[in-house]
């Protein structure tokens, strides 16, 4: 059993369990397997005593009491006499507890926790050619924990090519983005260092912070005189952290871009507090702009070679099945974490690597293909979602995979808990951050075909109903429908 959950804490967690969605003990019940379900209370916490959490939430103990007793019976909770009640995951939930990844989902549930589109219709073609360029490897050992040369000179072309000069002496090639981000704290934090983050986040950033024993430190930079390079420089300096995990690209969940200027701003002013910028560019490539032409890597604008370093990956732009990723450094710093990768592992897969490296050399085939689709998928969403639920409000990205829903009331955790009701899979806005924030929010992943994303929007209207929360049609005037903020 791991350590309990304070009343106040799980309070703060659940939020109001008042205001008319139904009677609190289920509500309270719902919050619990939310947070549950998405690792912010690990499987096996013990839940505080019924009188203490019925006084933090500002109701009565018979009410905790029911709560407590319907996630025993739904396989959410065991209890033992004296020892108190503590939360599991039903064993048919599959999946591995607190882990954000996609994981098995009854027929007929729609995931709309996760944006992990499907692979490309290029990409078999590209894995036949690289089983038929492997056959040549078989003839050496297998082991390399630098990774294929060809991989690393593929990555650095690819960095080259988008204006930033790099040598494959300056590439680390991991199993995944999210191995590159956990190398990368694990070489520059240490236990009890702080790492800015910004707020809203990628779930896994945080988890990974976490693991190292390090401090996250979420920033907000939504707003005017609230910009990423304004308050994470100043955050910086107030902090002394060592290092800032941001996205420049299509900010996930914000769909938010950096331009030139603000990134060249923003690693400088980071550099000058001595904390390095770890720039996730794993959505760089998801740009739905038609013709437009991308701002520089963030390390172009950096005055020297160890104030950014960046990690990638393939997940996002041909398939997250395929666990290829990579850090760019300068050259001793990536030197370091290689050495740091070989002694946990020997070598990453050799075929997944040949598959990278087709990939990577014909990169503009398959983005033109997955930026085709995915222009459409949103902007169909969009419509959807005017149509259906027109007092949720959000920006329409120019890139990346989902929107970042203001639903106008606090009842993302609400929603989650009454989607499997409908057929759907959701992730709270508060999976995004740190403590009670974005309870008013919801990531809508715009990754599924036409007619599926199409009923997932019925389901979702279906399921705002239920909760008698956003979603109410009548009166919306149709000049603000969805309020769509190009």
């Amino acid at each position: 059993m791991t350590q309990g959950a304070g009343a106040e804490r799980l309070a703060a967690l659940c939020g109001d369990v008042h205001g008319g969605r139904g009677p609190a003990y289920r509500v309270l019940a719902d919050a619990v397997r939310v947070l549950t379900g998405d690792g912010r209370l690990p499987s096996g916490t013990r839940l505080p005593a019924e009188r203490a959490l019925a006084e933090a939430l500002g109701v009565s103990r018979v009410t905790v009491a029911r709560a407590y007793r319907d996630l025993r019976d739904d396989g959410w909770a065991d209890a033992r006499h004296g020892a108190g009640t503590w939360v599991r995951l039903p064993d048919r939930t599959g999946g591995v507890d607190g882990v954000w990844a996609p994981g098995p989902v009854d027929r007929g549930t729609i995931d709309l926790a996760h944006a992990a589109p499907a692979a490309p219709a290029v990409l078999p073609d590209l894995v036949a050619r690289a089983v038929e360029r492997g056959a040549a490897e078989l003839a050496g050992h297998g082991y390399g924990p630098d990774g294929l040369p060809a991989l690393r000179a593929a990555i650095a072309d690819r960095f080259t090519a988008r204006g930033l000069p790099t040598g494959p002496e300056q590439v680390v090639v991991t199993g995944g983005a999210l191995q590159a981000i956990g190398l990368v704290v694990a070489e520059l934090a240490g236990p009890g260092d702080r790492v800015l983050v910004e707020h809203p986040t990628y779930p896994s950033a945080l988890d990974v912070v976490s693991d190292a024993g390090a401090v996250a430190v979420p920033v907000s930079g939504d707003g005017a005189d609230a910009t990423p390079q304004t308050v994470l420089p100043r955050a910086a300096r107030q902090t002394a952290a060592r290092v800032a995990y941001l996205m420049a690209d299509f900010q996930n969940p914000t769909g938010r871009l950096l331009d030139d200027g603000a990134r060249a701003r923003l690693v400088q002013r980071l550099a000058r507090q001595g904390t390095v910028a770890l720039v996730d560019e794993t959505f760089a490539e998801l740009d739905l702009r038609e013709g437009a032409t991308g701002p520089l890597p963030c390390a172009a604008h950096a005055a020297g070679p160890d104030d950014v370093v960046t990690v990638g990956g393939l997940s996002k732009i041909a398939w997250g099945g395929l666990r290829i990723g990579w850090i760019r450094a300068g050259r001793e710093r990536a030197a370091r974490m290689r050495r740091r990768l070989a002694r946990a592992q020997l070598a990453l897969p050799v075929l997944e690597q040949l598959v990278a490296v087709e990939v990577l050399e014909r990169l503009d085939v398959l983005r033109a293909e997955r930026v085709g689709v995915l222009r459409t998928r949103r902007d169909l969403l969009v419509a959807e979602l005017a149509a259906a639920l027109p007092d949720w409000r959000f920006t329409v990205p120019d890139g990346g995979l989902a929107l970042w829903c203001d639903l106008g009331a606090h009842v993302s955790t609400a929603l989650t808990a009454a989607a499997p009701r409908h057929g759907l899979v959701l992730a709270p806005g508060p999976r995004f951050g740190a403590g009670h924030a974005f309870t008013d929010r919801l990531r809508v992943p715009f990754t599924h075909p036409g007619p599926v994303a199409a009923e997932a929007v019925r389901r979702l209207a279906r399921t705002a109903r239920d909760v008698d929360g956003p979603g109410r049609t009548a009166g919306a005037d149709p000049a603000t429908r969805a309020g769509v903020v190009v």
